[in-house]
């Protein structure tokens, strides 16, 4: 009553919209929930593959991961309040087979409302840190019975899974463990080795202080290979200016991709939404941030198109994962001293480049896991689960 009261008062569209007091969502057999944007990006991979079997209804707490899936093309509302009479209406118009939950959000009500009606409820992508779970250790019986409905269930990582485990997460419902992030760049084909790609180097993300360095280093490997192009692609491609200026001061012609370039020995890449064009076009590629102390950006982008990855000192962001990728011959450190000597070294050798960038996209996709599995057994779920007459 309060809140329906309040909607009365304050108009409030996405208000009425997790009451369900406007016209109710249609039918659909999966019911995918996600918090907002970075969860149900995520989960892409896998919403997509199961909207290619059954038609699905997926939920937000954000507009703006609403107005994300919308763009997607896929029926989005924004999730109904876990108060009794918003989920009783969402139900009932939706009527899912199954109930699928992207990380690991509890909603008590929620989940003994889908019991009660037979629908089997699964969560992908879940995550729980020791400082949560002592929390909900206080809170056990509030916790267990949420988690004791799980019928299928799948964790980024081991640790996580174990501690949901000892909150009551029963054996039965894992499944193998997923990095969500990872799926979309793991299912990445990039093009065949060949010479152009070869004598490509990509400098990616660069931020400022790193471009002159890099294209010292650049000049300095051209000496040895003058055939080595580079694409210098900026965090900022408002930084586009200030760069063209650097290029121009060390006599070398200034093609820019903003301009219209698509190809030179030089390419100042200053367009945003076009990096994968230019990891599939390079076979080295440095990862920027990393040379300042801006803690470096991803590795796994140019692994998913096996690029042999080279990088700076900072990347406290990402350290478990160079390190992994160091541990694997997939990734060296250099500094502005150094690169130069790296990138001639690799131009000279492509099959040691062709070795660090196979290992690196390996290493990617044994991160990311094998989502089939999962898919399999939501399938499994969605054409057995639910109390309604097909």
């Amino acid at each position: 009553m309060i809140l329906r009261l309040r909607v009365r008062i304050s108009g409030s569209e996405a208000l009425r919209q997790r009451l369900l007091l406007d016209s109710p969502s249609a039918p659909a057999d999966i019911w995918i929930h996600g918090a907002s944007v970075g969860e149900l990006t995520s989960a892409r991979p896998i919403i997509q593959a199961l909207a290619a079997d059954f038609s699905l209804l997926v939920t937000a707490n954000s507009q703006t991961g609403r107005d994300m899936v919308a763009e997607w093309g896929l029926p989005i509302c924004l999730a109904p309040l876990d108060v009794p009479g918003a989920l009783d209406r969402f139900l009932n118009a939706v009527q899912p087979r199954l109930a699928l939950t992207v990380e690991a959000e509890i909603w008590p009500l929620r989940s003994r409302m889908l019991a009660d009606r037979g629908i089997p409820q699964a969560v992908i992508g879940a995550r729980m840190s020791e400082r949560s779970a002592q929390r909900w250790a206080r809170l056990r019986g509030l916790i267990s019975p949420v988690l004791g409905r799980i019928a299928a269930f799948s964790a980024q990582d081991e640790d996580s899974e174990a501690r949901l485990r000892q909150l009551g997460l029963p054996a039965s419902a894992i499944l193998p463990r997923l990095d969500l992030k990872l799926l979309a760049p793991a299912q990445v084909v990039p093009p065949a080795d060949d010479p152009a790609r070869d004598m490509t180097v990509l400098a990616a993300s660069t931020h400022e202080g790193e471009d002159a360095p890099i294209l010292d280093a650049w000049l300095a490997a051209r000496a040895a290979h003058p055939d080595l192009r580079l694409i210098l692609a900026p965090r900022h491609p408002q930084r586009g200016a200030d760069i063209a200026a650097l290029i121009a001061a060390r006599g070398l012609d200034v093609m820019r991709r903003s301009d219209g370039a698509g190809d030179a020995p030089l390419l100042l890449a200053d367009t945003l939404g076009e990096m994968p064009r230019w990891y599939a076009m390079a076979g080295i590629c440095f990862v920027g941030g990393s040379l300042t102390d801006i803690g470096g950006h991803t590795p796994w982008e140019p692994a998913a198109y096996r690029c042999a990855i080279l990088h700076g000192p900072h990347v406290d962001n990402h350290a478990a994962n160079y390190a992994a990728l160091a541990e694997a011959g997939a990734a060296l450190p250099v500094d502005a001293r150094t690169l130069g000597a790296e990138l001639v070294r690799l131009a000279g050798d492509p099959a040691a480049a062709h070795r660090m960038g196979k290992a690196a996209q390996g290493l990617l996709k044994d991160r990311a896991g094998d989502p089939v599995p999962l898919l399999n057994r939501l399938r499994d779920l969605a054409k057995s689960g639910g109390a309604y007459d097909i």
